[in-house]
Parts: C-alpha cells; structure tokens; sequence
C-alpha cells in the first residue's frame, strides 16, 4: 500500500485500544493513518491484547512508524495540557473505559490523555462497540458529549455492498478520517452510488 499525503502533515493523532471487541477497526485505522503519512501514536489497555489474540489470528500488525506507549506510565507527548494531540480516537471503546472518561479519571495514561483532550477542547472520539445499551451507558455518552466529546457507535453501513470484512470496518474507519480531518479516499461516499444504487430501486 502506497503513501499519500494528508492534508495536514502534521497531524498528531494518538489512537487508543481497550478491551472491547473491535480490533479490525483498530488494524484498519493505524494502516490509514500511516498510508496518508499521519503522525500516530498508540496506547493499548491491559485487557486490549487478550481481545486482539482472539479476534486477529496473526495479532495488531503495528506500522513501523507508530509510537507506542505504556498505559501504565506518564511519560508520554500527550499527557500534560502544554502538549495535547490534535486528535485522539479510542477504538474500540470499552463501556468501562467511556464511563471512566465520563467521570474525568485520570488513572492511567489513556484516561489522562482523554482527559487532556477534552479540556484542551482538542477532538475526542470514542468508538464503542456494545449493544444493547442501559441508561448507564447512554448517560456516560451525553456526558462525555456535553464535554466535547464525539460518540461514534461502530455501525458499518452496506449500501456499497462490501465483498471483505476489511470493507465493512473501512465502512467505520472512513466516518473518523473525516472527523479527524484525514483527507482520504478510502471508500465510497454515498453522492458516488446514487446513480448505481437508483438503477436498483424497483419502479413503484
């Protein structure tokens, strides 16, 4: 896979995985920021490995230029409000994780970072993957949105009738690109399939 170029080089995004289900959408997040040569960072909780084992068979396949960190140390860019990243995307999200964000925890690295993002009213988006939802978990969202941050249910669409599951996560991967400001080509946009996908619809 070839490099292009975003538009905004300098872009720091530092990516974060809980232990939710959802790795794919993590694989797939990483080789597209590193294909529109975004400035990644990445950050795992402890349960995040144990759901990566399981649900990709030849494990988290890092680009060589994402900077990793440790959950458990503060000695990371993005900890201190002197020096947030213009973008933070926790993918997947945990409902144990959006509930600590929720409450402005800071007991470890990712939460400190989120914390960060919120108040240096840089973007935060939270991917969760969980359903059905209870009121816990919707009050966590509004007060995580009322904060500034953006609650982005992993819900793929298949209006351009994926072939992979690489497509269907793209369907995901692509909706933050676009709220993290990634100029990209990943994808179908819906305006690109109206005259496919009216020659379809049956006459009524």
């Amino acid at each position: 896979m070839g490099q292009e170029t975003t538009s905004d080089p300098k872009l720091r995004v530092l990516v974060g995985v809980t232990g939710a289900s959802g790795a794919i959408y993590t694989q797939r997040l990483l080789q597209h920021l590193c294909r529109y040569q975004v400035q990644t960072h990445l950050i795992m909780s402890p349960y995040a490995s144990q759901v990566i084992e399981a649900e990709l068979p030849g494990g988290l396949v890092v680009p060589d230029k994402v900077q990793r960190h440790q959950s458990k140390s503060m000695n990371l860019p993005f900890a201190s409000g002197s020096n947030p990243p213009d973008a933070m995307v926790v993918v997947p999200c945990s409902m144990g994780t959006l509930a600590r964000i929720a409450q402005g925890t800071s007991e470890d690295a990712m939460l400190r970072c989120a914390d960060v993002v919120l108040k240096e009213r840089r973007k935060l988006i939270l991917v969760t993957r969980e359903t059905p939802l209870n009121l816990i978990h919707i009050r966590n969202m509004e007060a995580v949105t009322e904060a500034g941050g953006v609650i982005m249910p992993a819900s793929p669409h298949f209006y351009h009738q994926p072939k992979t599951i690489e497509e269907i996560a793209d369907t995901v991967v692509t909706r933050i690109l676009d709220h993290i400001g990634v100029q990209h080509q990943v994808g179908s946009r819906w305006q690109q399939l109206l005259p496919e996908a009216s020659s379809r619809i049956p006459d009524r």
